[in-house]
C-alpha cells in the first residue's frame, strides 16, 4: 500500500472554504454538467419504509412480512428505511449533538486528527488519491469499530468529552440491529438465517463509521457532497440528518431524493452483498447533494466481510441459468479501488464480472 502513503496535494478543509464567506466555489468542486444535482430529478418516488418492531426484540428472522419487504426491496432499489429499529432514539440525538459539537470546534483542534490515505481513519477532505482530480463539497470523520486491532479510542476525537462513550454505545447497539438485518436478507435469499453472517466470517466482520459534515455551499448547483457511488462494503446503516435532505439514489436515469423519517435510519445493499447473492440484491448508485442555507450531517455505519477472506457469489445461488457472475475478491483487495479512485458509480463492481 505504499501507493497510499500521503495526499497528493495540500488538503483545503471545505468548512473554511464555507466559513470564508466566499460567493463563489472554487474549480476543483465544479462538477462536468452531466453530473450537477440539477439533472433528471425524479418527483414523487420514495424508497421503501419497513416497520421492523418483530425483530427489534432480538427475535429471529421468522417473521415473513418484513423478510419479504426487504428482499423485494433490496431486489428493487437496493435501498429502503427502516423504523421501530430497537437502537435508542435519545442515543441517536446524542450522536448528532456531539458529533456536530466536534465539527464546530476550532480547526486547529481538529487537525490534530487529520487523516491520510493509508488508512483514512480520522478527520478528512477527499477520498481517492489522483492529483488534480474533481473533488466533493464535504469533510468527514472517519474511525474503525471492529476488529478490536484496529480500534484504538486515540484516534477518536477526545472533544467534546462525552464523544467517545457515546459513539462507543451508538456502535455497539449498531452492531446488533445489523446482526438482525443479515439474518433478514440470508431468509430473503431462501438460505440459512445464519449464512452471510458465516460468509462474512461470522464474529470477526470489519465495522467502520464515516461521519459527514457538508457545510453551506454558495453555488450548490454546480457540485455534490459526495459523488455518484456504491458502497463497497456489506451493508450501510445510515442516520441522516434531521432537520436537511440530502441523500438522491439512482433510479433509472434519475435520482430520487430521500425524505427522512424522523428517528430512522437508512439501509442500503453494498457491494459485497450484491456478489455474495449473485446479483439478486442490488447495491445502487447514490449520491448527496448540498445547500446554500443550511450545513448538513450524517452518519454512514460501514458492516463489512473480514476483511481477508474471498468474497465471491453463494455456490448455492449459482446455477445452470444463472451461473456465477463475479470473481472472487478480498475486500482488503476490494476497497483499495475506492481509496485510490475516489466514488466512481458501479464501475468497480462491473469491473468483478466474470468474463
Amino acid at each position: 500500500m505504499d501507493c497510499l502513503q500521503d495526499w497528493p496535494e495540500p488538503i483545503v478543509r471545505v468548512q473554511s472554504l464555507s466559513d470564508s464567506g466566499a460567493t463563489a466555489i472554487p474549480d476543483r468542486y465544479i462538477k462536468p454538467p452531466s453530473d450537477r444535482p440539477s439533472s433528471a430529478p425524479c418527483a414523487n418516488l420514495g424508497i421503501p419504509v419497513i416497520d421492523l418492531a418483530s425483530l427489534a426484540s432480538g427475535g429471529t428472522a421468522d417473521c415473513a412480512a418484513v423478510v419479504q419487504a426487504v428482499s423485494d426491496a433490496c431486489r428493487d432499489w437496493g435501498f429502503f428505511q427502516v423504523v421501530n429499529h430497537g437502537v435508542d432514539l435519545a442515543l441517536m440525538r446524542r450522536m448528532r449533538e456531539v458529533w456536530r459539537g466536534f465539527f464546530h470546534l476550532p480547526m486547529e483542534v481538529k487537525q490534530a486528527y487529520a487523516n491520510s490515505p493509508k488508512t483514512y481513519e480520522g478527520y478528512g477532505s477527499r477520498l481517492g488519491i489522483e492529483k488534480g482530480a474533481i473533488l466533493d463539497w464535504g469533510d468527514y470523520y472517519f474511525l474503525h469499530v471492529l476488529p478490536p486491532s484496529l480500534k484504538s479510542h486515540d484516534k477518536w476525537p477526545a472533544l467534546p468529552p462525552p464523544l467517545r462513550e457515546i459513539t462507543d454505545e451508538y456502535s455497539q447497539e449498531l452492531i446488533k440491529l445489523c446482526e438482525r438485518v443479515m439474518k433478514v436478507l440470508s431468509s430473503g435469499l431462501g438460505l440459512d438465517e445464519n449464512f452471510l453472517q458465516k460468509a462474512f466470517g461470522g464474529d470477526d466482520v470489519g465495522v467502520c463509521m464515516r461521519v459527514n459534515f457538508y457545510p453551506k455551499c454558495p453555488q450548490p448547483d454546480l457540485t455534490l457532497g459526495l459523488s455518484s457511488h456504491s458502497d463497497p462494503g456489506g451493508i450501510t446503516v445510515l442516520l441522516a440528518d434531521d432537520r436537511v435532505k440530502g441523500l438522491q439514489v439512482r433510479r433509472g436515469d434519475g435520482w430520487v431524493t430521500v425524505r427522512p423519517i424522523a428517528d430512522a435510519f437508512i439501509i442500503n445493499v453494498g457491494d459485497q452483498i450484491q456478489v455474495l447473492s449473485n446479483a439478486t440484491y442490488r447495491s445502487v448508485e447514490h449520491r448527496v447533494v448540498v445547500n446554500s442555507d443550511s450545513e448538513r450531517i450524517s452518519f454512514a455505519f460501514f458492516y463489512n466481510p473480514k476483511s481477508d477472506l474471498s468474497i465471491g457469489p453463494a455456490p448455492i445461488l449459482v446455477t445452470p441459468d444463472r451461473p456465477a457472475l463475479y470473481q472472487p475478491m478480498t475486500f482488503d483487495e476490494y476497497r483499495l479501488y475506492i481509496r485510490k479512485k475516489g466514488p466512481r458509480g458501479k464501475s468497480q463492481v462491473e469491473s468483478l464480472k466474470a468474463i
